[in-house]
Parts: C-alpha cells; sequence; structure tokens
C-alpha cells in the first residue's frame, strides 16, 4: 500500500496531470494545428498513464496479462510510457518541418 509521502506525491501528479489534460482538451477543441494537436495528445496520454499508474498501485489490475508479443513486457505501461513522449516528438518535428 501506499505511505503517507506516496499519497501526497499521488494526489500532486493527479492534480497537476489533471489541470495540464483539461487545457489540452481546450486547446484541441480551440486549435487544429497538427503539431499543437500532438502536444494535447501527449498530455492527455501522460495523463492517462497517470492514472493506470496509480490504479495499479492500489492494486487495482489493467490488462496485467496483455504482454508486447514475444518479451514478458506488459504492453498497457509500456504504452503509457512511450506514447506521452511520441506525441511530443512527432509535435516537433511537424514544428521543424513547417517552419522550413
Amino acid at each position: 500500500m501506499l505511505n503517507n509521502s506516496e499519497v501526497v506525491f499521488c494526489i500532486v501528479k493527479l492534480i497537476l496531470g489533471g489541470i495540464a489534460a483539461f487545457f489540452a482538451i481546450l486547446l484541441w477543441s480551440k486549435n487544429r494545428e497538427a503539431a499543437w494537436v500532438c502536444v494535447a495528445a501527449g498530455a492527455v496520454t501522460g495523463y492517462a498513464g497517470i492514472v493506470a499508474e496509480l490504479l495499479g498501485r492500489l492494486g487495482i489490475p489493467l490488462a496485467d496479462d496483455v504482454l508486447l508479443p514475444g518479451t514478458s513486457l506488459p504492453l498497457l505501461p509500456l504504452a503509457f510510457i512511450v506514447l506521452p513522449f511520441a506525441f511530443v516528438i512527432a509535435a516537433f518535428v511537424l514544428m521543424i518541418l513547417k517552419s522550413r
């Protein structure tokens, strides 16, 4: 189970991640530029990863038996680690290509 300091960190991550996801969704609805949509998608998937991690730490399993083919890595936690960074990388690439 979680100790007191871990609970505080989880609450801070949930609050700040929720605020970031909220503003990302607001931006997403106002701006359809591909780079900004990628940034917003990165924020939303990052928050989903925070929620999934917290649920796992509380003992609620989320598809832990679904593994990356050919490995013993659980697919969902790996996706929540990779996807936010992939979206931000795509946004940077799109911004660089747009500025040329």
